[in-house]
């Protein structure tokens, strides 16, 4: 069934519902975005159309007339089921959108997933991405546990119990402040030196942290920590004050070492600090769409530096 002829537009209706709630064309119009007299004319027309009054015009503002009163008591339960129509469609709109549930070490959050989501971007422009960055250990405990759909993860070795694909490997340097002794010296420090010097250490569950403690541990019992903080930016400014060595991404450490703020330790060769990053997800749901699209992308952007895969 057609609506019938003379049919009011939903504006005209919204608009004249506003006048009786704020008493005014002038305050209705502007809620509308329009101008008095464009508001004016629009219920000028529809009383027009009804060929009866609808408002009482005053100096002082606007009122409805007994007919007005009643055209707005019809209008309002139409005007409601307009917006649930409207919210509704965009509801749908939104179920369609593709999302893709990412989690992030925080290295990796800061300094290559903005790079890996422009590449996705260019290829899936309509994907919604919502992004969690936590440390490795929570990342993995959100892929596994179904909160989010890929994982992207540094460490020696790949989570138990998932699956998981090798991206690149990032360097890993030993920094001190520019007065450290080991700043001064001619000869590389060996890897039973720095097992054996306190160290400032991330936090436990931290994917640098398991690969540092694993390598110096080849060389013995690793000292205890000189600290133990949160995040690597906390890491480096600890550094730069002096208060011990730390083992940085070379991602983190780059501004401070190029400042001189802080200054790189050799290694007794054939030491090498390096660790991996991988993307991670549950072996059931293997990335397809646009999280094997991400994945890609982050595979063909490279090693995240000049170490080989």
């Amino acid at each position: 069934m057609t609506l019938p002829p003379g049919t009011p537009d939903l504006d005209v209706l919204d608009l004249l519902v506003s006048v009786a709630e704020l008493g005014s064309l002038g305050a209705a119009a502007r809620r509308h975005g329009i101008t008095q007299p464009a508001a004016s004319m629009r219920i000028s027309a529809l009383e027009r159309r009804a060929r009866v009054r609808l408002l009482d015009r005053g100096p002082t503002g606007s009122v409805p007339t007994d007919a007005g009163r009643v055209v707005i008591g019809h209008a309002l339960p139409v005007l409601a089921a307009a917006r649930s129509l409207v919210a509704g469609m965009a509801a749908l709109q939104a179920i369609d959108v593709p999302r893709l549930r990412v989690a992030a070490s925080k290295t990796i959050a800061d300094h290559r997933i903005p790079q890996w989501l422009n590449a996705l971007r260019a290829a899936c422009p309509d994907v919604l991405v919502a992004l969690e960055v936590e440390n490795t250990r929570q990342v993995v405990a959100l892929v596994r546990d179904g909160e989010a759909d890929l994982g992207f993860v540094e460490g020696p070795h790949p989570p138990h119990g998932l699956g998981s694909r090798v991206l690149g490997a990032d360097d890993l340097v030993v920094v001190v402040a520019p007065k450290h002794p080991w700043a001064l010296r001619r000869g590389p420090v060996t890897l039973r030196e720095l097992a054996g010097t306190a160290l400032l250490w991330r936090e436990q569950g931290s994917g640098t942290r398991e690969t540092v403690w694993e390598i110096l541990s080849t060389a013995g019992q690793p000292a205890a920590p000189a600290a133990e903080l949160g995040s690597a930016v906390a890491i480096t400014a600890a550094a730069c004050s002096g208060v011990a060595p730390a083992v940085l991404s070379r991602l983190i450490a780059a501004p401070a070492l190029s400042t001189g703020a802080l200054v790189e330790v050799q290694l007794a060769p054939p030491v090498i600090l390096t660790r991996k990053f991988r993307a991670i997800w549950r072996r059931r749901t293997p990335p397809a769409g646009p999280a094997e699209i991400l994945v890609e992308c982050a595979v063909r952007m490279g090693s995240v530096t000049s170490t080989g895969w």
